[in-house]
């Protein structure tokens, strides 16, 4: 079972780029962030005439997730992350595909720092971790996937000194993603490569691209149940260097399935 992690940068403007891409990589289940279109407007029979089940959640102008299943059901079991009611922001969907729990999430970006973006940061990964907590007690396959928006450490980034004041590298961020680790969740791409230098994002200016100038902001986490069944991970950087496509490659696992 194939399942990508894709922030998009626009649903609608890269359409032609994702559905060349979910007609070449074939993945059973992507999960899309920053889709930028409003419920209404999200390209429901595009993705259909693809080959895919879908459920959204979009927000006018930013945000906005989705979950894909290709020829698979799709049990959707929420489209907010718990802890704050008056959070209005389209950042997180939940479902339920072939036995698996999976959380698709966009992590706010938090800058500047300091400041209230800032703050929201944390507070949402505070809120992010008490839900995973809380999935994970349930002692069922998980998986949180998405743009989490956070650089773990200075393997994931391209001279790590140059982003130490940014809110995707600040020391609060990086212990707070730590501690959402500890609690039993497994970085797929670190679990099959440890020490090999691996971006998902390059930005559009200084041709990042070219110079591989980039961040891993990009994650699967695995709950235990699921990491014997991880048999490959990587990233199709190939899709960054395509005409108008987004500043995120897709990321992809594979799971073994089972018997």
């Amino acid at each position: 079972m194939k399942i990508a992690t894709y922030n998009v940068n626009g649903v609608n403007g890269r359409l032609p780029v994702l559905l060349r891409w979910l007609e070449e990589a074939k993945p059973d289940v992507v999960c899309l962030q920053e889709l930028k279109a409003p419920q209404e407007k999200f390209p429901e029979q595009a993705i259909r005439e693809a080959g895919y089940n879908v459920i959204w959640h979009g927000q006018k102008s930013w945000n906005g997730v989705a979950i894909l299943a290709r020829h698979l059901d799709i049990i959707e079991f929420g489209r907010v992350l718990p802890g704050d009611p008056e959070d209005t922001h389209s950042r997180y969907i939940e479902a339920s595909i072939n036995n698996i729990h999976i959380g698709c999430l966009y992590l706010p970006n938090g800058n500047p720092v300091p400041g209230p973006k800032f703050d929201y940061k944390l507070k949402w990964l505070q809120r992010l971790a008490n839900h995973a907590q809380e999935l994970l007690n349930k002692n069922i396959p998980v998986i949180l996937t998405g743009d989490y928006n956070v650089i773990p450490t200075e393997l994931d980034v391209y001279k790590p000194e140059r982003w130490v004041d940014d809110a995707l590298f600040r020391p609060e961020v990086r212990m707070a993603f730590s501690d959402l680790m500890t609690q039993g969740w497994t970085d797929a791409i670190r679990q099959l490569y440890p020490n090999e230098r691996i971006y998902t994002f390059w930005d559009y200016f200084r041709n990042a691209y070219g110079r591989d100038a980039g961040l891993r902001i990009d994650h699967f986490l695995l709950s235990p149940q699921l990491v014997e069944r991880l048999v490959a991970a990587g990233v199709d950087r190939y899709v960054r260097g395509w005409e108008k496509t987004s500043d995120h490659a897709p990321v992809w696992i594979e799971l073994r399935d089972l018997p």
